[in-house]
């Protein structure tokens, strides 16, 4: 697996048809946490506070993630639902065709910001 020294080494390496998305969930993140730091953990980029992350990005073959604490995915299941998007324990997956509407990114990061207590 490749190691990465920021987001933007991460992005160029993204498969090119997500860099865009990527861009725009990175912006979205920035946005939604203007003053957390941008990190790299577990090789994916991320928000947070020194060791504790926020939210993380990631690109796969054929889809990304948003990467947030369980109890943010749990309390905005609904609204992860009524997007048709998937989720798993800790993260929101998304395509080109279906990507995560950033209204919602906003709401999720905001809620695992408040269940970490940051």
């Amino acid at each position: 697996m490749a190691k990465f020294a920021d987001h933007d080494a991460y992005i160029a390496a993204a498969p090119e048809v997500f860099q865009p998305l990527l861009v725009q969930i990175r912006a979205q993140l920035a946005k939604a946490l203007p003053d957390a730091e941008e990190v790299i953990a577990y090789d994916m980029p991320g928000f947070g506070f020194g060791k504790s992350i926020i939210a993380g990005y990631a690109a796969f073959s054929k889809q990304c993630g948003l990467y947030l604490s369980k109890g943010a995915i749990t309390a905005h299941a609904e609204d992860i639902a009524a997007a048709g998007l998937k989720a798993t324990k800790t993260g929101v997956c998304f395509t080109l065709k279906k990507p995560i509407p950033d209204q919602l990114v906003k709401k999720l990061v905001l809620a695992s910001r408040k269940e970490l207590g940051l």
